[in-house]
């Protein structure tokens, strides 16, 4: 039987980049596991800093495909999945293979070693996207291989690089995405644009990122919050970008507790800071493009009057496309700029 690696590989790509920008300050990271005839067991990722890690989210799925056993899916702790599947796997994932597109981590920190877990469990082969450069966690695949294991790397290996690319950037310097929702006409403005998912979706980003930037028209326009209440979450720090200083302060986004605001004619702000979303238009997306690394488009299938970034598109190349409920979301980036 031929097993096709990329195709598996790419399941898990697609899975994880439906949480990039929601993981800082770990990486997105995908995985896929298979059983003995190449069938799919489950497709999982890592969704949230703190939470089980993509290997142990699918390990857990397909523990409950093999066997049943629902009360593992009762579990939330990513110490007490390790636990339960170290005690119960009973050797159900000797015939299996996972996919991963980042390295299995080494150390123990807020969650225990993937590359430990996958070694007791025992599976068949270990195919891995992209080896880790962070050195606290790195190292996981000569773990597996001193346990019998085979490891196989390189699988979309470029692919996989470009998932990683955000967390390489904040590890590095900072990581810097230009966000913006349109109609498919190219209208930007004239009321709410996206569906109910993608705004939570943006709220959850605003969650996890340290400054959001925002232009001063729009901030006067507007009169927005900028917060993250639509998950509960935190308000990040807010950069406005402006020539006049002069602003309502009863506009909402100056009256969020915990919050810095700044207003500056510049962006150097953004030296003090790791994870930056930056929102705006057409005037924002021509000031902002010598800093920003990716690009986040939430297309909405309606249209309106203004077609003000009708042929936006043909300035990029496409990292990954997936239609949530009505809204097509779009991750890209720009040719020829910033790596």
């Amino acid at each position: 039987m031929v097993i096709d690696n990329n195709f598996y590989m790419n399941l898990a790509l697609n899975e994880a980049w439906k949480y990039q920008g929601l993981t800082y300050p770990n990486p997105a990271v995908g995985c896929c596991i298979i059983g003995k005839y190449g069938e799919i067991l489950s497709v999982e990722a890592h969704k949230k800093a703190g939470t089980p890690h993509a290997e142990v989210n699918a390990l857990q799925y397909a523990y409950f495909k093999l066997t049943n056993d629902k009360s593992i899916l009762e579990l939330t702790s990513s110490h007490d999945i390790h636990d339960f599947l170290i005690k119960k796997h009973n050797g159900i994932f000797e015939k299996c293979s996972l996919y991963t597109t980042l390295e299995p981590c080494s150390h123990i920190g807020k969650t225990p070693s993937c590359a430990n877990l996958i070694s007791v469990l025992g599976i068949k082969k270990l195919y891995v996207g992209s080896i880790d450069s962070n050195k606290a966690a790195a190292g996981g695949n000569v773990i597996v291989q001193k346990s019998g294991i085979d490891v196989e790397c390189g699988i979309l290996k470029d692919e996989c690089d470009l998932l990683l690319e955000p967390f390489n950037r904040w590890i590095d310097k900072r990581f810097v995405f230009f966000k913006w929702a349109q109609r498919l006409n190219g209208s930007t403005k004239s009321g709410v644009i996206s569906t109910k998912n993608s705004r939570e979706n943006v709220h959850a980003m605003r969650d996890v990122c340290d400054l959001l930037v925002i232009g001063g028209n729009t901030v006067r326009v507007d009169r927005p919050t900028l917060d993250a209440r639509l998950i509960n979450g935190k308000a990040p720090d807010i950069l406005i970008i402006s020539k006049s200083k002069e602003f309502d302060k009863t506009i909402p986004l100056f009256n969020v507790d915990g919050r810095k605001v700044f207003i500056e004619s510049d962006f150097e702000k953004l030296k003090e800071y790791k994870n930056i979303m930056i929102e705006g238009s057409e005037v924002m997306f021509e000031l902002s493009k010598e800093f920003v690394n990716t690009y986040l488009c939430y297309l909405s299938p309606t249209m309106d009057g203004n077609d003000s970034f009708k042929n936006i598109f043909e300035k990029f190349s496409y990292l990954n496309i997936r239609k949530e409920e009505a809204d097509i979301i779009v991750w890209m980036k720009r040719e020829g700029e910033n790596g």
